[in-house]
């Protein structure tokens, strides 16, 4: 990246609201030109003068690494957050200014944030889980049903054989899998800490369990692929027939198949429950119709071996008495039972659900 010593001034200016003149950037004299080179990670010391008074300060950013900074938004958390903690902590450096570089290397200021938000384009459509809501309290499937079905596996078997080339993303995912706080050990720290369908002992064997899952899976960095990461019924938007919009993209760009997979097959399994106790009728027929033309078109049947944590956090989601707190207890002690014995599967048998419900 270029910076041009003049942007450095004007980033000054707009902070201090004064009139600010740059005397030195890492004690080279100021001269006409820009920093030719400038890599991410390098500090650079900055002398200059605010009216009559002369200060000194440091410029740092972040450089990529495998260590939770992988992602842009990575950096900018961390760096939000110590602008925030910075000045709070006696005898800590005091954090003059927050902001980034725009793409002609011009410094732009964060000024008086707040909270984040992002602006997303409206989408006129029907979500998905009207349909599964439909089936459940008709018992019954159409044609459009098994089409969207289709259509749906058809579109992860597409987006997943785009093979991410940074390996080492794939450890990141299997380590946020369970210890992210919106992932597994996030979820179990939101539940109640007493159940009639689980105690303290159950999510302790489950953890344990999970540790080694991710030894498993950590090794298995070539199924890194292109995901959505969030694929559920409340995220997908039919606007015709078979056509669909998708929202709620989620952590990043690669990760492991199974996680879309699981994320939507889940709710075959979830609605079927809540009607029959297990997976029946025309959700098993959807169920087993994803699966078949997913592995049809993937041949990728290591799948089979990797999902069941993905299984695991998915069933805690739709078991949460927090975003489910209306469910027979019929469902939840299923959907219990189902994350215990999933973990124990070394191979899934898609067509055998209903051994793991009781």
């Amino acid at each position: 990246m270029n910076i041009k010593l003049e942007a450095i001034e004007e980033f000054l200016k707009e902070i201090f609201q004064k009139d600010v003149k740059l005397i030195s950037v890492e004690g080279i004299e100021i001269k006409e030109g820009s920093l030719k080179g400038y890599g991410y990670g390098l500090p650079i010391i900055i002398t200059f003068q605010v009216e009559k008074e002369l200060k000194k300060a440091v410029i740092e950013t972040m450089r990529t690494d495998r260590f939770g900074h992988e992602y842009k938004a990575d950096r900018f958390q961390s760096l939000i957050l110590a602008y925030e903690s910075y000045n709070k902590l006696p005898k800590h450096a005091k954090a003059l200014a927050l902001g980034y570089f725009n793409e002609e290397g011009k410094l732009i200021p964060l000024i008086k944030f707040g909270e984040p938000f992002i602006l997303v384009e409206f989408i006129k459509g029907n979500l998905y889980y009207l349909d599964l809501e439909r089936i459940r309290d008709t018992a019954s499937l159409n044609d459009l049903d098994i089409k969207r079905c289709i259509s749906l596996s058809k579109y992860l078997a597409e987006i997943h054989s785009l093979k991410s080339e940074d390996k080492e993303i794939y450890i990141r995912r299997i380590r946020e899998l369970l210890g992210h706080g919106e992932c597994i050990m996030g979820l179990i720290d939101s539940y109640p800490t007493k159940s009639e369908f689980y105690d303290e002992n159950f999510f302790v064997k489950i953890e344990k369990k999970l540790i080694d899952w991710r030894w498993k899976l950590k090794k298995l960095m070539h199924r890194a692929s292109q995901i959505h990461g969030d694929f559920h019924p409340w995220n997908i938007f039919f606007i015709d027939e078979i056509d669909f919009v998708l929202n709620d993209r989620s952590r990043g760009e690669f990760g492991e198949p199974a996680d879309d997979l699981t994320a939507l097959t889940i709710n075959y399994i979830f609605f079927s429950l809540q009607r029959w106790n297990k997976l029946e009728g025309p959700f098993e027929i959807l169920y087993q119709k994803f699966f078949e033309n997913y592995l049809k078109l993937t041949n990728d049947e290591e799948i089979l071996k990797v999902l069941q944590p993905f299984y695991a956090w998915r069933a805690l989601v739709v078991a949460s008495p927090i975003w489910y707190p209306n469910l027979r207890y019929e469902t939840r002690k299923a959907l219990f039972n189902f994350i215990n014995n999933v973990l124990e599967t070394d191979y899934f048998d898609y067509k055998s659900v209903n051994s793991l419900f009781s």
